[in-house]
Order: C-alpha cells, then structure tokens, then sequence
C-alpha cells in the first residue's frame, strides 16, 4: 500500500505536523534519520513542504520523503560555520503585504523592497492598504494607487467600517498566503474579522516564537474555514537580497524592466548616464518618483541620483 501523503502546516524543535492528503487528523511527525544526513546549509524541511510519511502504531509519523520545492521564501542566517538559509515557507501561493494608511504611517519604501523580493521568487504579491477609515479612499488611493498599472493589485480595508473584508477573504481561499507587513498595521484585527480567531491564534504564535530561542520558534500554516491557508513571515523583513547581483535589480522593477532595453548603454546604472530610458520617464512622469527613489536606494543606498 503507498506511504501517505500530506502538507507540513507546523515545525517545532525537530517535530512537524503533517496534514494527510487524505483527510483526518493531523500527525505529529519526526524525520527520518537518513535523511539528515548532510543537509547542514539550510533548512530540510519547512512548514509548506509536501512530504510522503508512514503511520507508527502508536499514531505519530516518520518523514520519508520531502518532496521539491516549487518556491520558497528564505534569508540567511548565521551559522557556526558560515551562513544558513531559513526557510521561511515553502511552496507559497502568494505574499500578502499588509500596510496601514496612516498610524503607522505607511512605510512604501519596505513596500518596495517586499515587492522586490517577491518578484525573484515569482511570488504573487496583494497589497493590502488597511486603516482607510483614518484617511478616507480619495486619500488612501493616492498613496497605494500607483502600485496597481504595475500589476500589485490593491484592497483597501477596514474592519471599523467591514470594508474589503469579503474581497480579501475571496483571494485567501485555496491558497497558502504568506503575510508581512510592519508592526501596527492591525493584522491581527483583520484576520479575526476575515475568520474569527485567526488573527488571535497567528499573533499568539508569532509572538511565541519571538521570545524563543532560534530552537523554540514555531512556524504554523493556519487553516482557512473556507479551504487554504494563513501563515505570518516576520522574518521576511530582515531578508537581503544577498544573491542579487546590482545590474540585475532593475529586472525586479516591472515598471523601470520594461524600458532597459531602450538605454543607450548595455549597462546603464538609471543614474547619470544619457539616453537613459528609465531617467526620461521618471521625467514624463511614466515612472513614480518614489518607486525610483527606492531602486536607488536598494541598489546604491541613496535616495536620489
């Protein structure tokens, strides 16, 4: 008979739980000895991956196998002896980037690196703009609106009002979503709002594992009623572009990509170069001012050239 097969939706200190394919409870699993061996440079398994596992008789489970990777969202870590990558999550659906309208005030360069990030994943990206009743939509599509030509769609939110809560449950269903976002932004009170206790249950989790050692912390995918899953990605606010090259930056720039090819150098920085195609529409005003600003930024580390 085949080994069973099921989603990793929780990893803690060594032990994963695993939800079968088949339907049922959740297993609590080990990994299997052999399959340890080696693996020093990064994380095996994660919460996301897809694995074959078999059934002991007391009811707990081996991992056998841990299947490919579609994607998945990683950082480095520090090591004893180098550097490791974390991963995160695997095999997500889409990132959602959580953002207030105001208090706090709206951090778009983080934005634009979050974005940035997913494009090398060829991640998916929702951007979510919550908190419109603190500045009203007029105001809230002046801040967030430029990101939708690019092709980040936008939902503007607020559970004070119960705006946008029915469109973001509707983009949930059926996926594994990787939330982020800065502190503050009312996610918590969002998804409880979406499914109540979510939000609750993700904030007790996230803050668990940031009192905990790097040992002790819990990642967990968080079932929706509705089909697919939630999962907090703190951590992805300390990831660095750290196998980004600086010349291939722009490539991750939807809006400055699709014009490279009409500079007048192979290798133009978008600096100070003539014939630079990106500088001219920033000028016409074809690119936003500030999704320039933040390419300078990420590739010099300058707000302006």
């Amino acid at each position: 008979m085949e080994t069973p097969r099921g989603l990793v939706t929780r990893c803690q200190s060594g032990f994963y739980t695993v939800l079968p394919d088949s339907g049922g409870l959740a297993v609590i699993c080990k990994l299997r000895g052999r399959l340890k061996l080696g693996q020093t440079q990064g994380d095996f398994i994660a919460m996301g991956d897809r694995v074959r596992f078999n059934l002991q008789p007391d009811g707990t489970g081996t991992i056998e196998e841990v299947f490919p990777r579609r994607k998945s969202l990683e950082r480095l870590a520090p090591a004893p002896k180098g550097e490791y990558r974390q991963v995160l999550i695997a095999n997500p659906d889409q990132a959602i980037f959580l953002f207030a309208c105001a208090n706090p005030e709206p951090h778009l360069r983080m934005l634009d690196r979050f974005l940035v990030i997913a494009e090398k994943q060829g991640l998916p990206a929702l951007v979510v703009a919550n908190k419109v009743d603190l500045v009203g939509m007029e105001r809230a599509r002046e801040i967030f609106g430029h990101y939708v030509p690019l092709g980040y769609p936008v939902l503007y939110t607020s559970v004070r009002e119960r705006r946008g809560l029915d469109d973001l449950r509707a983009a949930l269903v059926g996926k594994i979503s990787a939330f982020s976002g800065p502190s503050g932004v009312g996610k918590s009170s969002l998804l409880n709002a979406i499914q109540p206790g979510l939000g609750l249950a993700v904030r007790e989790t996230s803050e668990a594992s940031r009192r905990g050692r790097h040992t002790t912390v819990v990642r967990e995918l968080f079932p929706l009623e509705e089909g697919g899953f939630v999962a907090d990605t703190p951590g992805i606010r300390s990831l660095a572009l750290w196998d980004t090259q600086p010349e291939e930056l722009d490539g991750y720039f939807p809006e400055l990509r699709s014009r490279v090819a009409a500079c007048q150098f192979n290798d133009c920085t978008h600096r100070d170069e003539p014939g630079c195609a990106v500088r001219q529409a920033v000028e016409e005003g074809a690119i936003h001012p500030e999704r320039y600003r933040s390419y300078l930024r990420l590739r010099y580390g300058e707000e302006e050239g």
